[in-house]
């Protein structure tokens, strides 16, 4: 009886599921890490009436739970996203 397939087999579910838990841990990593300022082009004024302080990812009293850095309340950035209610 040859275990070459039965190794084969083997060897590539482990190397799978190697790569698949290196993955997982990338993006927990990801999820932690905020976005640069300058990525989002972040201002510290309003545009167009949307400003931080109405946007879902505002933290109060100056925080962004996804841009990094102090947020002033009447900053804006592209990552925009009004609070809903």
């Amino acid at each position: 009886m040859n275990n070459n397939p039965t190794r084969r087999v083997m060897l590539r579910t482990g190397l799978g599921v190697a790569a698949g838990a290196t993955l997982a841990a990338s993006a927990a990593r990801a999820q932690d890490e905020k976005i640069a300022q300058e990525l989002v082009q972040y201002q510290n004024q309003p545009k167009d009436g949307q400003q931080c302080s109405k946007c879902a990812q505002y933290v109060d009293p100056n925080a962004c739970k996804i841009v990094a850095g102090q947020i002033s309340p009447q900053g804006y950035c592209v990552a925009y996203a009004p609070k809903e209610g």
